[in-house]
C-alpha cells in the first residue's frame, strides 16, 4: 500500500460541515479560526481533533476553518465539505515511513518564534507538513530556499537537514502534523545537524496539542 500526506483547507459557514466517510483514514483537523462541534465536543480555536473513520465536524455560528491533514491510501479522493469550500494545499506521496510501518504516532504541535528567531539546521524522524498561521518565515532545504507567509504550507522529509529562519519584525509560528516512530510519544524528534549547535540556546517555542499512536491498516483489511 502507497501512502500520503495531504493538507486541505475547508472554510466553512455558520453551520457548515464535513462528514468524512468510515474509510480508515487518520485525520488531524486543526482549528484556524472559529470552532467545530465534532462527537458532542466542541474544539476552539488553536486546539485539534483526531479522528479515524466516520465522523462529523460542524461550524458553529461563527463558521470555522480548518487545516485537515490527512495520512491516506495514495491518490484517495477528496471528502469536501458542505456548506462551505474545501481547498487542497498541498498533497505530497510517501516513499517511506518511520521504521516498519505499523507502530506509528501522528503528532500535531506548533513551532513559534519570536521576532528574528531561527531552527538551527536539523532533522526529524519522520516525514510531516508544516502550515504557517503568522509570521513569516523562510525554509532553506535541499539547495532550495523558500519564503512562506501565513497559510503557506510545506513538506519536510525528516532525514533531510531543514534550517528556519523567522521573520526579523514580527512573531511567526506555523502549525504541524508529522508521522514518527511510535517510540517518541512525549518526546522531541528533532536532531541538530552540527554539534556545537545542541548546545546553544534555542529561540522556537512549541505547543503540543495531539500525540495519538496509530496502526496502518490498508482499506482491503479494514
Amino acid at each position: 500500500m502507497a501512502w500520503e500526506l495531504r493538507l486541505l483547507e475547508d472554510s466553512l459557514r455558520d453551520g457548515g460541515a464535513v462528514a468524512l466517510p468510515e474509510d480508515g483514514v487518520n485525520r488531524i483537523a486543526y482549528v484556524a479560526h472559529g470552532g467545530v462541534e465534532a462527537g458532542g465536543q466542541g474544539f476552539a480555536a488553536d486546539t485539534a481533533w483526531h479522528g479515524r473513520g466516520a465522523a462529523t465536524l460542524r461550524a458553529g455560528v461563527e463558521g470555522a476553518a480548518l487545516w485537515r491533514f490527512e495520512l491516506t491510501p495514495r491518490d484517495a479522493p477528496v471528502v469536501p465539505a458542505t456548506g462551505g469550500r474545501t481547498v487542497e494545499r498541498l498533497r505530497v506521496p510517501l516513499a517511506t515511513l518511520p521504521d516498519a510501518a505499523t507502530a506509528l504516532l501522528l503528532r500535531c504541535d506548533s513551532v513559534a518564534f519570536p521576532p528574528g528567531g531561527c531552527a538551527f539546521l536539523h532533522t526529524h524522524q519522520g516525514p510531516g507538513i508544516r502550515c504557517l498561521i503568522e509570521g513569516g518565515i523562510r525554509i532553506d532545504t535541499e539547495g532550495h530556499s523558500t519564503a512562506y507567509a501565513p497559510g503557506g504550507a510545506w513538506f519536510e522529509s525528516g532525514p533531510e537537514p531543514v534550517f528556519a529562519q523567522a521573520a526579523a519584525d514580527r512573531p511567526s509560528r506555523f502549525v504541524r502534523v508529522m508521522l514518527l516512530p511510535a517510540r517518541l510519544l512525549g518526546q522531541s524528534s528533532i536532531g541538530y545537524v552540527r554539534e556545537e549547535d545542541q548546545a546553544r540556546p534555542k529561540s522556537q517555542r512549541y505547543k503540543g496539542y495531539l500525540d495519538v499512536p496509530i496502526t496502518l491498516v490498508s482499506p482491503a483489511h479494514r
